[in-house]
Parts: structure tokens; C-alpha cells; sequence
């Protein structure tokens, strides 16, 4: 009959039963109800001097593929308590750039380290944002598109709100400037955006949401940011309303800023958390790896713009018989009638350009923001 949950006692039967002698082996086996395979199995793993060779083993594989010496294992989790918002990947980005002297386990395996030392908290999987479909500028190189943006407020330990004010390229994912306010205003920015521009050159573009102070009212969402952006040669790109994915990688950016506040990295005072700011752009730009970099860290994709500023606004040349108007009070121009352009450009000058189709282009230092159309005495919007 097959062997029971007495197995070990028949088993050793089955033994003396082959070492008598009195039947073949095949004959045992059948008695015992058992493959001729199982019985030399047996038969081989016995040992007189220790009957529980005759138990079964555990099924359990003696090594693990993903098993790491404790050391290691201590060292990967003390580098995540030191950097509680990285991930596996980027741990394991670190530990090769920093040629550290062990074979680096896998991303799955330092995860699962993490998770045994309960250092991974459960995530809802959320449903990824569709992508952009507004043409933007394409980014193919450093300092092409800048991008900025308030990071959203948060409460010092003084209770007081900080808004933190983030710059970041996009191609290189290097954050620029990181700086925070008790509100967000247009003096702020564009004092944060002057330091940026006079120590690391201007970029082609920057890139916004339509906030303020980046937009504002009247043709081309124009406010004064914008204009001065314009002035110095640097266009202002706005996303669309509602898709702030059409500046992921700064909206990524904005979420590892987020989680790394999160863990215990708020202050009482705005000095003090610009302290922590200020060391966090440097570990952002100098250690933390980025898997968009092949695991580079922004700081060695990075160079500053060849584009340098000297701080002052230079003079716009206009083509040779423009025709200019100066935007006067309440944002207006007088072509024989007011018409309402934007306050943003109060004290500008505007060019209006005849166009084949019998509008004219309404032109502010070289970009095209709205048209004109004289019959009906009405501007066209195109943004």
C-alpha cells in the first residue's frame, strides 16, 4: 500500500525488508506501492546512525537567487534612511556611479530589502495622465526650456505658509533655483529668475502654467513677467489650462521635492528651510541619479547657456519704417480708435504689419500676439 503519514517507520520496513533479502526489488516495490525510483532514492539516502534521513526534505531551495549578505543588506538600508524618497532604482544608480566595493543587487532584490525592513509604504496605483497634444517646443538640448512654477504651500513648524519657487531645465533635469516665500509674487520671481539668468546664462524658452504672476489678462495672456521675459529674449511658453503633464518633467521634479518635505524635512523658520532648500538642489543636482540620465546624475548632463546677461535689458531694434504705437494708460493703443492690447504693456511699444489677408499683426519685439482686424476695429486672438 503507498506510504502514509508513517511514512519514516515504513520506509525503514521497506529498508530492512531489501536488506533480508528474501524477495526481489521490484517485488518491495510493489508491496510497498511504490516506484522502483523511490525505492533506490531511499535506499541511497539511509543512514543507520540517523533515522530522520528517512523524513522529508523541505521543498524550500537551499539558496536564493535574490539573497544578499547581511552587510549589504545593512548598507543599502542605512543610504535609504539617509535618502528616505529614493527608490530602488535610483539606490542602486548611486551605488554603481559611486563604484562601491560589492556586487550591486538588483533593483527588484534592494526592493525587496526595503519592503523586509518596512521601508516601503503601499501605493494606490494611479491611472497616468494622457499626453500633450498642444505643440510645445520640442527639447533636444540644455537650456533650451526652462521651466518654473510654485511648488504648492506648506506649513513651517512656525505654522507660517512656505511657497517654494522651482527652476529646472528641462533637457538636463538640473533644478536651478529652489527658493521659498511666505507668498508667491511677481517681485519674487522675477528676482529669483534675475540670480538664475545673471549666473547661468538665459534660456530660449521658459516654460509656465497660466498662474500668476506667469500670465495675466489681455492678448497673448501677457503679464509683466512675460514682458520682461520678451524684452530680454527669452519666450514665454504657457500650457494648456488643465494638463499640467505638459510640463511633466518639472511636475516630476516637484514630486520627489514633495516626498523628500515629507519626511521630516519642514522648520521653523523661512531661513532655516531655505537651509534645507538649498541642500536639497545640491543632492538633486550632484547625487541623486536619474533613470531619464541612464542613471546620471543632472549635474554631470548640465552646462550653463552660452547665452550670458549682463543684467541689462538691451534695446530692441526695429525693422526700418515700422509703425509703432505706444501702449498708454488701461493697456490701449490709438489707431484713430482705442484699442484695448493688455496692461501688461503699459509704456511698450507695439508694431502693427499689414498681412496678405488684409489683417495686421500685432508685434511686441519681434513675436506676433494677436491680430488686427480695421473693418471691424477688433483684435484677433491667437493664443
Amino acid at each position: 500500500m503507498p506510504w502514509t503519514e508513517t511514512r519514516p517507520m515504513q520506509r525503514l520496513d521497506f529498508i530492512r525488508a531489501c536488506h533480508a533479502g528474501t524477495d526481489s526489488f521490484s517485488a518491495l516495490c510493489r508491496r510497498f506501492g511504490i516506484s522502483r525510483k523511490t525505492g533506490y532514492k531511499w535506499l541511497e539516502r539511509f543512514d543507520p546512525d540517523d533515522l530522520s534521513s528517512l523524513s522529508d526534505r523541505s521543498r524550500d531551495p537551499h539558496s536564493h537567487a535574490r539573497s544578499v549578505p547581511d552587510g549589504i543588506a545593512a548598507y543599502l538600508t542605512a543610504l535609504r534612511q539617509k535618502h528616505p524618497d529614493w527608490g530602488p532604482k535610483k539606490l542602486r544608480m548611486w551605488c554603481l556611479n559611486h563604484q562601491v566595493d560589492f556586487t550591486v543587487p538588483a533593483a527588484s532584490t534592494i526592493g525587496d530589502i526595503l519592503k523586509r525592513e518596512g521601508l516601503v509604504a503601499d501605493k494606490k496605483r494611479k491611472r497616468r495622465t494622457p499626453g500633450n497634444r498642444q505643440p510645445l517646443t520640442t527639447i533636444s538640448e540644455n537650456n533650451q526650456v526652462w521651466s518654473a512654477d510654485f511648488k504648492g504651500r506648506f506649513r513651517l513648524l512656525s505654522r507660517e505658509y512656505c511657497h517654494p519657487f522651482t527652476l529646472t531645465d528641462n533637457h538636463s533635469r538640473y533644478l536651478l533655483s529652489c527658493r521659498g516665500t511666505d507668498r508667491e509674487s511677481e517681485p519674487f520671481v522675477r528676482q529669483c529668475l534675475t540670480d538664475a539668468f545673471l549666473e547661468y546664462g538665459l534660456p530660449e524658452v521658459l516654460r509656465t502654467d497660466n498662474g500668476q504672476p506667469f500670465a495675466g489678462t489681455g492678448i497673448a495672456g501677457l503679464s509683466r513677467l512675460a514682458v520682461w521675459l520678451i524684452k530680454l529674449g527669452v519666450r514665454p511658453e504657457r500650457i494648456r489650462l488643465g494638463h499640467p503633464e505638459e510640463n511633466g518633467r518639472h511636475e516630476r521634479m516637484h514630486r520627489s521635492l514633495k516626498s523628500a518635505l515629507a519626511h521630516g524635512n519642514t522648520f521653523m523658520t523661512m531661513e532655516e528651510q531655505q537651509v534645507w532648500f538649498s541642500h536639497y538642489r545640491k543632492e538633486f543636482n550632484h547625487e541623486r541619479p536619474h533613470e531619464a540620465l541612464n542613471g546620471s546624475t543632472p549635474g554631470v548632463v548640465w552646462q550653463p547657456s552660452y547665452r550670458r546677461w549682463n543684467g541689462n535689458i538691451p534695446e530692441y531694434v526695429w525693422p526700418e519704417g515700422a509703425r509703432l504705437y505706444r501702449v498708454m494708460s488701461k493697456g490701449v493703443i490709438h489707431t484713430g480708435k482705442s484699442v484695448f492690447l493688455s496692461e501688461a504693456l503699459i509704456g511698450e511699444h507695439i508694431m502693427l504689419e499689414e498681412q496678405d489677408d488684409g489683417l495686421e499683426a500685432i508685434i511686441f519685439n519681434g513675436i506676433t500676439l494677436a491680430y488686427y482686424d480695421r473693418e471691424s476695429q477688433s483684435v484677433i486672438r491667437i493664443d
